[in-house]
């Protein structure tokens, strides 16, 4: 089978990452337990998760004048992804992530540095490797101006596009009309519901909706279905969302049909939970369906 040739468009973060019994009240100071950095992002984590299923990845982002940014790009040299301009942005640092992970779930606070710079004209002089791609998978930790330009790009272009709308804001008619899919979770969903009151009117088939331990559900004639998650030991829920998208995208590219690609995915998140790590814990190819023949053979 043809390798699926994936573009991210997105963010890239250095995520800072404290790890506490208890999250501090406003005022408030506590002794925490670990700190660790690690490559992060949305846009990165779900190239990385694409890559580690099978695909060949490509990403258009940008970073800062720093060592976090020379990391990132060493980052995914070990791994195989093409990223197209390294050329960081002068007196920006690369956008970083500060996370607090309590209780076997995170918050998380977003400073964009250079995502802020991935701007319409810079995706511009690299269009014609979107349109060279199999699928295209963008957030929205980058400009909207930007994430409607490659809306525009992929539509003329008839390339199928998923945007996954984090963290939630109002999308443009042009993104809505012209993307394939889009992958909220619930929260996201209600707050693009307020935001788009046409929204399970005019585009409920075109929706996805990710729902933690429960998996994740769409709509068929306007009715939900839902597709069943697999059981995890929890360690970090950092990243199943992004490990979930890039799943998705890179069984809808191989030509797999969108339920079989929703369990692919649901599989994939579940795994990524059982590790520390938004990127360490990002399962393979191989151990995704190792764990899908397992669960069909217990049936």
């Amino acid at each position: 089978m043809t390798i699926p040739k994936i573009m991210v468009v997105g963010s890239l973060n250095m995520d800072l990452v404290v790890t506490t019994d208890i999250v501090p009240k406003t005022g408030e100071t506590v002794i925490g337990n670990d700190f660790v950095t690690t490559c992060g992002g949305k846009g990165a984590n779900q190239a990385v998760a694409a890559r580690e299923l099978g695909s060949d990845v490509t990403f258009i982002g940008r970073i800062g004048y720093d060592v976090y940014g020379k990391e990132i790009l060493e980052n995914f040299k070990s791994r195989g992804i093409t990223f197209v301009d390294e050329t960081p942005v002068k007196n920006v640092p690369t956008g970083l992530a500060c996370i607090t992970l309590a209780d076997k779930d995170n918050s998380i606070i977003i400073v964009p540095g250079a995502n802020a710079h991935v701007t319409p004209e810079f995706l511009e002089v690299h269009k014609d490797k979107v349109i060279d791609s199999d699928y295209v998978l963008t957030q929205l930790e980058i400009p909207i101006e930007t994430v409607d330009y490659l809306a525009t790009i992929c539509k003329e272009n008839d390339v199928p596009l998923i945007v996954n709308p984090a963290p939630a804001s109002a999308l443009t008619d042009n993104i809505l009309d012209a993307c394939t899919y889009i992958t909220p979770n619930k929260i996201e969903l209600d707050q693009l519901k307020s935001y788009h009151s046409n929204l399970m009117d005019d585009y409920i088939d075109k929706i996805i909706v990710t729902n933690g331990s429960n998996g994740c559900f769409y709509y068929e004639d306007k009715k939900e279905v839902s597709i069943g998650s697999f059981k995890a030991e929890v360690v970090d829920t950092t990243g199943a969302g992004d490990t979930f998208n890039g799943a998705l995208v890179s069984e809808l590219a191989r030509g797999k049909g969108l339920k079989e690609s929703l369990r692919f995915a649901n599989a994939s998140g579940a795994l990524s939970v059982t590790k520390f790590g938004a990127q360490s814990g990002m399962p393979t190819r191989e151990e995704v369906l190792a764990i899908l023949e397992e669960v069909e053979h217990n049936n």
